[in-house]
């Protein structure tokens, strides 16, 4: 006589089939001494909500002929999350989000918001999951739902891409020091601005500007280099020509 699922919430509430003989006609199904919901009932099945519980209890069924053999039924905590990294990402999605806690073996499912995403279980202590579309930029509730339960708690940001539109000026000398304004959009969060491969001093001035002051080249050449602003939500490019300084 299988039962399935086999597990559930100490809380109780998860709806459990069992299958067998005989099984018409049920009057009681007994979760140890607790009594279940009925909420089915066929020959061969006997639907029930779960009452709570903790441990493992013995399953029966009765009917007017008898009390069946007993199964187990696993009671689960609901799961714990102490952390997750990185905290925020892409409205678009994509990112790989470490989640750290206890009981998340049986994680069948993390929300990000509204969004669901499917986790992939590294240990009890431990899954990681792909952080799906967001609706919009901002902060979103995260929470894992497992055999045990659904808990929340913890919170994900996230961020939309950064764009460049406009450099100005867009041309300076090879040694460097011109004070460049970039504008674009959500350049708040800014964490760096390269030239080419070097590292430029920035100021954030707000969400859609930038001041920067261009480095010098490392050989001291004129020519082009790419801007790169990257933020939390991702990176974007303009472009920047150094030129050679006058010689007499």
């Amino acid at each position: 006589m299988p039962i399935s699922p086999n597990q559930g919430s100490t809380g109780g509430g998860t709806t459990v089939t069992i299958t067998g003989t005989n099984l018409d006609g049920a009057t009681s199904v007994h979760f140890g001494s607790k009594t279940a919901t009925i909420t089915n009932n066929t020959a061969t099945s006997v639907t029930v909500i779960s009452p709570s519980g903790t441990g493992t209890v013995p399953v029966t069924v009765t009917t007017p002929g008898g009390t069946s053999n007993p199964l187990s039924f696993f009671y689960i905590g609901p799961p714990f999350k102490s952390n997750l990294s990185p905290l925020s990402g892409l409205t678009a999605g994509g990112d790989t989000v470490t989640i750290n806690g206890t009981g998340l073996t049986t994680a069948t499912a993390v929300h990000f918001g509204s969004a669901t995403a499917t986790p992939t279980v590294v240990n009890d202590g431990q899954l990681t999951v792909t952080v799906p579309q967001g609706a919009a930029a901002g902060p979103v509730s995260v929470s894992v739902t497992t055999a045990g339960g659904t808990n929340n708690g913890l919170t994900y940001t996230y961020v939309d891409a950064p764009t460049v539109d406009t450099l100005n000026p867009n041309s300076g000398p090879s040694t460097g020091g011109t004070v460049v304004t970039v504008t674009g959009t959500n350049l708040s969060t800014t964490q760096s601005v390269t030239f080419g491969a070097v590292s430029a001093a920035f100021t954030v001035i707000n969400e859609t500007t930038l001041s920067v002051v261009s480095p010098p080249t490392p050989d001291g050449q004129p020519g082009p280099a790419t801007v790169t602003v990257t933020t939390s939500g991702g990176s974007a490019t303009g472009a920047f020509t150094y030129v050679a300084g006058p010689g007499i």
